[in-house]
């Protein structure tokens, strides 16, 4: 049942990730510094879990740098190639989600569009956030449309919400404010009509959805309190739009989670993630031993979990 996974949140922290983080002595919020890559590493890890293939991914927003102007585009394009250049030399062990300068939209589509077409790459990753610029606003709307257009898979991982100080009280932001800014991002993009106008969009939720799918029955119950930029949805379109998301497993293979998820979609929009290496190898084994012994699923479900569900977004995999 375990092996021959496909990890759907798996993150890209070496190369020129590992050499920015050195550089500009980035740490998450509670001085959490990111732990060091190497793909050496990660396919001993890999080995050890019964996973075929990674799906890539940096889990940061870059928005605009007033002190480096071009940094965003500059250093999205050279992550991409570092992603390419992975899969060249370990083929089927790795895929990636491209990275995005979300500076501007113009440069976010340029680089979507080398990073798809040029690369190859298989998705790619959109953060809850980009310095408090959330789904549904009109910063995002040409990006959406085009993934939509495209109907690849695109990876949505939270990022610090721009009141962080205020509300982390000095912690992780894994604890509780990820989970949170996804639910915020993704109510907000059902409010304001963005899955009425991209009915194609295919999101993949870290985390299963955060706190989305415990919130669910009430983002839909209390949809009438909407504001003045708000579209004109009823219930069975949220149900719809919840019901079409994939939802990943990574620190949330446990029943806490998983019961809400798949109370607003089905065991085909599962799929195993781990959050390796952001998150500890000790977590990451707890949570993969809560998902396989978890009872609301059959045995092919899990399997399909663990890969088949996967193969649907990434065929090139199949």
């Amino acid at each position: 049942m375990s092996e021959g996974r496909i990890d759907v949140h798996s993150h890209f922290l070496g190369g020129v990730v590992g050499q920015w983080f050195e550089s500009s002595g980035y740490r998450a919020t509670g001085g959490f510094r990111l732990p060091p890559w190497t793909s050496e590493a990660a396919l001993e890890f890999m080995q050890r879990r019964g996973i075929s293939t990674q799906m890539l991914s940096l889990p940061l927003a870059f928005g605009t740098t007033p002190d480096e102007p071009g940094f965003a585009a500059r250093f999205a394009r050279e992550v991409n190639e570092a992603y390419a250049g992975l899969i060249k030399e370990s083929p089927g062990r790795f895929g990636a989600f491209a990275a995005v300068p979300m500076d501007t939209p113009d440069h976010a589509l340029a680089e979507i569009e080398y990073a798809l077409d040029t690369l190859g790459l298989d998705g790619v990753l959109l953060t809850s956030n980009v310095q408090g610029r959330y789904f549904g606003e009109p910063f995002h709307e040409p990006i959406l449309a085009e993934l939509a257009r495209r109907k690849v898979p695109v990876f949505v991982h939270p990022e610090e919400c721009p009141h962080i100080d205020e509300l982390g009280f000095g912690r992780a932001s894994a604890v509780v404010e990820f989970p949170f800014d996804t639910a915020r991002t993704v109510t907000n993009a059902i409010y304001r009509g963005t899955f009425q106008r991209h009915p194609d969009l295919t999101l993949i939720l870290a985390h299963c959805g955060g706190a989305l799918p415990t919130l669910g029955w009430r983002i839909s119950a209390l949809s009438m309190l909407s504001g003045p930029r708000d579209a004109d949805i009823d219930s069975d379109h949220i149900a719809g739009v919840l019901r079409g998301f994939y939802y990943d497993t990574a620190l949330a293979g446990s029943k806490n989670s998983l019961y809400p998820t798949l109370t607003v979609t089905t065991p085909g929009h599962l799929l195993f993630g781990t959050d390796w290496p952001a998150a500890p190898e000790p977590v990451i084994a707890d949570n993969i031993d809560n998902l396989d012994s978890f009872a609301g699923l059959t045995s092919a479900q899990h399997v399909a979990i663990n890969r088949a569900n996967a193969t649907v977004l990434f065929p090139r995999l199949s």
